[in-house]
């Protein structure tokens, strides 16, 4: 493997800068070497955010914001009307986008690349109860990266989680990611 980079694109209060800590923590249990970090100032609860994760099987120098990701992730639809997602995205990588829309809605809208089109707020309001898909959005990832197995996420959902004091939230969130993970098979 070679360095993967992976950006996640959300608003605030969703939970994407949780999202790259879960990711980064489950590719260290993969034996990988990882870096999980926010891009954000003063935004408020609903603006538009980034956050990064980088993934190696060797140890990882470098230290910038992800500008050419080899994934993107999309937590909230509504961003791909604000928000340049596939800026600098790879021809070859993955894009990930949380939405009721089809794959062929997206693909006119995202022209020229692998885009994956999945209901994580459907999965998670049936798995969950409530519409959280930061973590949900982790199982499309692996499933369709093979980058990062589910049982490496799932140590990390349980690491991040119960450190918190939120085992039950915990084992809602590992439920919701292999939904995820099963509807991209």
């Amino acid at each position: 493997m070679v360095l993967k980079e992976i950006r996640l694109h959300g608003r605030g209060g969703q939970g994407a800068v949780t999202s790259t800590q879960v990711l980064a923590i489950a590719a260290f249990y993969d034996g990988m070497y990882s870096q999980a970090f926010p891009n954000f100032g003063v935004e408020r609860t609903g603006a538009p955010v980034e956050s990064y994760v980088r993934i190696d099987k060797k140890p990882i120098n470098l230290r910038q914001h992800v500008y050419d990701p080899d994934y993107v992730i999309v937590l909230d639809s509504s961003l791909l009307d604000t928000v340049d997602v596939t800026s600098g995205m790879q021809k070859d990588g993955i894009i990930i986008v949380n939405t009721d829309k089809t794959e062929a809605e997206l693909k006119k809208k995202l022209p020229g690349f692998n885009v994956h089109a999945i209901d994580i707020t459907k999965i998670a309001l049936e798995v969950i109860g409530k519409p959280f898909v930061n973590v949900a959005a982790l199982g499309a990832f692996c499933a369709l990266s093979k980058d990062v197995s589910l049982k490496a996420l799932d140590k990390a959902i349980d690491e991040l989680f119960t450190a918190r004091g939120k085992a039950a939230i915990a084992q809602l969130n590992k439920k919701a990611a292999k939904a995820v993970a099963d509807k991209c098979k």
